[in-house]
């Protein structure tokens, strides 16, 4: 079974305006009508992935949905995994800091780096080197929690 062009564009472009279970009911439909050999013409032919094709199969003779749990992929934030992590930068943050020396701001200078804050909570707060995120990571914790990692300057009077 041959498809024209015409037929092929129809299919790819009706597929590509679809998202989740409609796109892979409407591919499986596809494939059924096509009869046998379908599911390789349509692989071969549209570029569909013949895993969505079977899986919109099993979805239109079961009538079950397969949802997509999109927000669990990735990887987690530190702060999920070491739930105490921020208030324990802050506890050395805060033993290490200064507001701005000419009181034009709100600020926070912290007067160590991120890699002694990061050395600071292994042997302070008993974290492992393994535990711990990088110290690009704790630079940007330190950021969010509005800690400027800058050399405190001298007010001249």
């Amino acid at each position: 079974m041959k498809l024209t062009e015409a037929e092929k564009e129809m299919y790819i472009e009706t597929a590509k305006q679809l998202k989740g279970h409609q796109r892979r009911l409407y591919m499986a439909r596809v494939v059924k009508v096509l009869g046998r050999g379908g599911q390789s013409l349509t692989s071969r032919e549209l570029g569909w992935g013949r895993n969505t094709i079977r899986k919109g199969m099993r979805e239109l003779e079961t009538g079950f949905i397969c949802y997509d749990n999109y927000a669990a992929r990735g990887r987690k934030r530190t702060e999920e995994r070491l739930p105490n992590l921020l208030d324990d930068m802050r506890a050395i943050a805060d033993q290490h800091s200064q507001t701005d020396p000419s009181f034009q701001s709100t600020r926070l200078y912290l007067r160590l780096s991120a890699a002694s804050v990061r050395e600071q909570l292994i042997k302070q707060k008993g974290y492992t080197d393994e535990e711990l995120p990088s110290e690009e990571v704790v630079r940007q914790r330190l950021n969010e929690l509005d800690y400027t990692l800058r050399r405190v300057k001298k007010v001249n009077r």
